[in-house]
């Protein structure tokens, strides 16, 4: 993290609608004179990187999102290929966001996403938009896959959930925002549950290795009891990740590094 093109680099994990706490990460950054010159985002992650990289500010793009209920994001298809569809979250993206193709943002963003053909994770930063940017938060048996050239794709954090590796070596300082801490659960009543938990724990499981990759870690264990499907706790999620922030940026150390 010694060179490279850019000072400061994001990286958004998913989360689904934890990932409200992202955008109040960005809010606090912001407040504080950070702002990042390139992000990496999956699921979640993508979706609050696209509104920002778009040029979207952090307080608007969570209006917008809030804006939505449950049924609004998510349309019922019959179980095919998924319980599911995104149609609601594409509308949003169709109404506010200006770009269309990747080159379109003014500042630049990775999506990863997870090639179902051939297993492996892809990290699109060129082309067409918005088709990425659903595929990304395409949780597997909740939300039917999206067809790229042929190739279904799912959400990125099936393969990759803290997608540092297209920015790791073009930054000298990242930041990263991981809204997957895992609590206990009591029972799982039925199927979106169950997938929901498993999801959250296989989205979990990478973080350790990868945390030391960051100058600047934010991951707040309060979104622990917050689930990844329930945008009425939209407001709630949106302060822990400003809190969270702002208390970490406390440190003078911190602030030093990236003023």
């Amino acid at each position: 993290m010694a060179g490279g093109i850019y000072k400061t680099g994001l990286v958004l994990s998913g989360g689904g609608t934890r990932g409200f706490a992202h955008l109040g990460v960005l809010k606090a950054l912001n407040e504080a004179g950070i702002y990042p010159d390139v992000v990496s985002g999956t699921s979640a992650g993508a979706l609050a990187g696209l509104m920002y990289c778009d040029g979207i500010g952090p307080e608007e793009a969570f209006k917008i999102m809030k804006g939505s209920r449950r049924l609004n994001y998510m349309r019922p298809t019959m179980p095919r290929d998924g319980l599911l569809q995104l149609s609601g979250i594409r509308k949003i993206l169709e109404d506010h966001v200006t770009a269309r193709r990747f080159e379109d943002l003014k500042i630049p963003l990775y999506v990863s996403a997870t090639d179902l053909n051939n297993g492996r994770p892809v990290y699109f930063s060129r082309g067409e938009l918005l088709d990425v940017v659903i595929a990304s938060a395409s949780i597997p048996v909740l939300f039917r896959p999206v067809v790229i050239n042929n190739i279904f794709y799912a959400d990125g954090g099936i393969l990759d959930n803290m997608p540092v590796l297209p920015i790791e070596n073009q930054c000298r300082l990242i930041i990263g925002s991981f809204v997957n801490p895992v609590g206990k659960e009591e029972s799982f009543h039925n199927l979106i549950k169950i997938t929901e938990r498993t999801f959250m724990i296989m989205m979990s499981k990478e973080i350790n290795e990868k945390s030391n990759k960051f100058n600047l870690f934010i991951s707040p264990a309060e979104l622990r009891n917050y689930g990844i499907l329930s945008p009425e706790e939209a407001e709630a999620v949106f302060r822990i990740g400003y809190r969270a922030t702002r208390e970490k940026l406390r440190d003078s150390r911190i602030l030093k590094l990236f003023s």
